[in-house]
């Protein structure tokens, strides 16, 4: 895992502590996860932020427990892995994995309204091992409004590597780097670049103490950026509900498996008899590509297709099944 080093952890704290609220009254609370040897943990609880901290590393504990053992209520330390919260598995669950409704009762974290405030924010660096399947398994369960989301428009404030970034922020028209992530993450999330940082800047704790930077050839990747995500408000207004999210989701999937093929050879793969007359009621081009298409363009297209008789959920039922069993 990376860690961040003492200068790199004053930058967090300026950065989470913009929008934090009005005047010096108190913080929201914070949830960090996989904090290491709480280097971060102390610069946030220096600029007055509670904190829960959520380490999975039993290395790491017990200087964590002494810390909050020295403090009078502020930090919170629990045992649990933020990315093995809600397993599939049946039966009782075993630390570090543990249930999001468990955490939230620990930290005293009621449910609100999705329209309502942000009821928590949450801090930590993504692992570069399975870093993109970790992305989407957030995303599902915002679309879906379940695990963390249960209880309302949870903010994330991420380090995540250059590479994806770039690919969450991608425009229409970039056929390259333009996918299925990229519009999803731009119609559900409010997204705010907060930091660049080199990877130079975090420590490891790799037996060899090097650092596990990822390589790429077609993107950038010489920083981590603190990205943060907060949910649309109006994210689930017209046709689109978490109870049928997983259906518009992998529908988007399966447009942007082939960026460049026309949207109209796609509607037809779907058995759609009137595709001419959707298109022009969407005041979309006939000709248009599906990399052309912008976030809004695709969630319109799927409410309409919701009206439509001959549109058949079905059609994802098996790509659902197999990416809901390999992303846990």
């Amino acid at each position: 895992r990376f860690i961040a080093c003492p200068q790199l952890a004053r930058t967090v704290r300026r950065c989470l502590q913009r929008g934090a609220g009005p005047g010096p009254g108190p913080q929201p609370l914070l949830l960090e996860f996989a904090p290491g040897p709480g280097i971060s943990t102390r610069t946030l609880l220096d600029a007055g932020f509670r904190v829960v901290a959520l380490e999975s590393n039993s290395d790491f504990l017990t200087e964590l427990q002494s810390l909050e053992n020295s403090l009078d209520g502020q930090l919170k330390v629990i045992h649990g892995d933020f990315f093995r919260l809600d397993p599939l598995a049946k039966g009782a669950l075993k630390p570090p994995a543990m249930s999001s409704d468990k955490l939230f009762e620990t930290m005293g974290v009621a449910a609100v309204p999705w329209r309502a405030d942000v009821p928590l924010k949450i801090f930590g660096i993504i692992p570069q091992h399975l870093e993109r399947n970790r992305l989407w398994r957030l995303l599902f369960a915002m679309y879906e409004r379940s695990s963390i989301y249960r209880y309302g428009r949870v903010e994330l404030n991420l380090f995540i590597s250059e590479k994806e970034y770039t690919v969450l922020t991608a425009k229409p028209g970039e056929s390259k780097i333009y996918q299925a992530l990229s519009v999803l993450t731009q119609l559900g999330y409010e997204i705010e670049l907060l930091h660049k940082e080199p990877w130079s800047s975090f420590a490891t704790n790799l037996k060899n103490g090097g650092l596990a930077i990822p390589k790429t050839v077609r993107l950038p990747n010489d920083h981590l950026c603190l990205v943060r995500l907060t949910p649309q408000q109006n994210l689930f207004t017209g046709g689109l509900k978490p109870s049928n999210a997983s259906t518009f989701i992998f529908m988007v999937k399966q447009s942007l498996a082939k960026p460049k093929s026309r949207l109209t050879d796609r509607l037809n793969s779907w058995s759609l008899d009137n595709s001419d007359a959707l298109l022009k009621a969407l005041e979309i081009p006939e000709n248009a590509a599906m990399f052309n298409l912008y976030p809004e363009d695709y969630k319109r297209l799927f409410e309409a297709l919701q009206n439509s008789d001959t549109f058949a959920e079905t059609l994802f039922h098996d790509e659902l099944l197999a990416s809901t069993k390999i992303m846990n």
